[in-house]
């Protein structure tokens, strides 16, 4: 199982930044200035447009990607140190153009599965709005786009999606679903894998697709992140949604002959609405020989439209 200490360990790692119940209202002060902890994220692109230009994802754009938590360098490398990883992300982005214009993205966990039960016993941990407006602020000043990654834990994945609505209604933000880490009553994260079905994809695609109409946003980014088959049953009930692209992230781990097996697999029969993705992991992938280059990830066959690092 893909992550198991690190995610148990978060539960101690994200109490600065994660809650599982809403803050409660702060008590009246007299100053008249409130004074902010984070900056105002700069302005979203122009016109609604995307970070590099235009309102349309592929084929013009090539995705790579960081993954991370603040304060968790066990899930990923963007935990601190935000402008320096966004300059590192910048040049790994160039490697993999191969035609395209690169578009880095930060992958930013905003709902991270526990290993405790929490207060409301949804063994997860919800980031607080301040981080998620100091990764906008830097996602937008290099001109990269943002993903809110949810890991639900016992919580159900679309009201945990709703709640980010304020986030995801800007042009810049996007999606990400971690259903290994979404399980049932009774089961807890990492103890057990997780699961979703295509009709629950499906109702995530929807519910974007309606955010982007009502607000005359750019295509958005929807990724689910998939290990192994199991993870999702019934896939071909994802269909496509306008204004939604949809990319499954192949999270195979391991040497490179089993990273090649898992992708044979989950790519065979990709639904049409559905992009490919891979992810590469920097701990777990060298326990079993060299990372993967970007000559090698791009040799795959269907293209990963997205590729991310863990």
């Amino acid at each position: 199982m893909r992550k198991v200490s690190g995610v148990l360990a978060v539960g101690l790692l994200c109490l600065a930044a994660c809650s599982d119940t809403p803050s409660p209202a702060p008590a009246a002060k007299p100053s008249p200035t409130p004074v902010r902890t984070t900056p105002t994220p700069p302005p979203p692109p122009a016109d609604g447009e995307l970070p590099r230009g235009g309102r349309v994802i592929f084929p013009k754009y090539q995705l790579v990607g960081y993954v991370g938590l603040p304060g968790s360098p066990a899930l990923g490398p963007l935990d601190k140190d935000l402008d320096a990883k966004a300059a590192k992300l910048e040049k790994l982005a160039q490697a993999y153009a191969d035609g395209r214009t690169p578009q880095p993205v930060m992958e930013l966990i905003a709902v991270v599965a526990r290993g405790s039960r929490g207060k409301d016993g949804m063994y997860r941990g919800r980031l607080d709005d301040s981080a998620i407006e100091q990764y906008l602020t830097v996602a937008r000043k290099h001109k990269m786009l943002l993903l809110l990654d949810i890991q639900p834990g016992r919580a159900k994945i679309l009201p945990e999606v709703k709640r980010l609505e304020r986030w995801l209604k800007e042009p810049d933000v996007g999606l990400a679903f971690d259903p290994e880490w979404a399980v049932g009553p009774g089961q807890v994260p990492g103890r057990v894998f997780g699961h979703t079905t295509g009709v629950e994809l499906d109702s995530i695609a929807a519910y974007l697709s309606g955010l982007v109409t009502a607000n005359d946003l750019p295509e958005k980014v929807f990724v689910f992140h998939q290990l192994s088959a199991r993870i999702v049953s019934n896939e071909k009930a994802l269909k496509p949604h306008p204004g939604v692209v949809t990319i499954k992230s192949v999270d195979g781990i391991g040497a490179r002959t089993d990273k090649l097996k898992t992708w044979a697999k989950l790519t065979t029969s990709l639904p049409p609405a559905v992009h490919a993705g891979f992810k590469l992991f920097y701990t777990e992938d060298t326990r079993h020989g060299p990372l993967m280059t970007p000559p090698q990830v791009l040799a795959l066959k269907p293209r990963p439209e997205l590729v991310i690092y863990e």
